[in-house]
């Protein structure tokens, strides 16, 4: 069976673990949800899977076989939506798809079709001449997304993609993330919208100061900890602070004279 299998993936800057042996497998179908504040070691795992940072030690696993043996050919396989991604501006929406597709290794006439397909189901074909320069944000996004999408790749990393978004292109998305789950995909989504992540990842896991705390579905850590949603349980796992308590310090900063 299809998987992205981590063993005791490691990072370590100046002395620092800022990835601790991390350990954790997501199958072929799965949606998992992957949480933590701000610097407990997300983008540093992420940019380990996509190659982007080599690791300090452990091993990452796609079908049981490390990824370091064919990094090409395991990128091949992948489709990244980063939490800040870059487009060329001087680009048309459409000719940022066509370049995809040409560094994916498709042929012009399949990259062709799928880039007018995506453009038009994203509700972008009446601008596909336009240069992303005068894209809003949230329609390069969808141009984002739908590059990540383009080659049909087998594991897709979403990073805060929601980014930008309006309603109806979030539940497009939704819909999108749930249909590539079906069809065998294995997604890592990545999002501080934890009401999201509760009603679309299959399992959470849960990072902080570099180590896994919780990985399990919702409904099972909810039964666990006896808590009622992911915000409490992802709460009472990082949070240290009462946050009651700092919001009302903050409101009574801003009100003093």
């Amino acid at each position: 069976m299809t998987s992205l299998e981590v063993r005791n993936l490691t990072k370590r800057y100046r002395g620092l673990d800022v990835v601790n042996h991390v350990n954790f497998t997501i199958s072929a179908g799965e949606i998992t949800g992957y949480l933590g504040p701000n610097g407990s070691g997300k983008s540093t795992t992420v940019k380990m899977l996509t190659g982007l940072v080599e690791p300090t030690s452990g091993e990452i696993l796609f079908n049981g076989r490390d990824v370091r043996r064919d990094l090409i050919g395991f990128k091949r396989r992948l489709g990244y939506v980063p939490e800040e991604a870059h487009v060329y501006p001087s680009l048309t929406g459409l000719e940022y798809l066509q370049l995809i597709g040409r560094l994916r290794g498709l042929s012009e006439r399949i990259v062709n079709e799928k880039a007018r397909d995506l453009l038009n189901l994203f509700s972008l074909y009446i601008r596909r001449h336009s240069p992303l320069a005068s894209y809003s944000k949230g329609m390069r996004q969808r141009v984002l997304i739908s590059g990540a999408i383009l080659h049909d790749p087998d594991v897709l990393i979403f990073d805060e993609p929601l980014s930008g978004l309006d309603i109806s292109s979030v539940l497009l998305f939704k819909h999108l993330v749930a249909e590539l789950a079906e069809r065998g995909k294995i997604i890592l989504y990545i999002s501080h919208v934890l009401e999201v992540v509760e009603k679309i990842c299959a399992k959470v896991i849960i990072i902080y100061k570099g180590r896994i705390m919780a990985e399990n579905s919702v409904g099972e850590l909810r039964d666990l900890m006896h808590l009622p949603s992911l915000e409490e349980i992802f709460t009472q796992l990082v949070e240290q602070e009462n946050m009651e308590e700092v919001a009302r310090d903050i409101a009574d900063v801003i009100r003093s004279v």
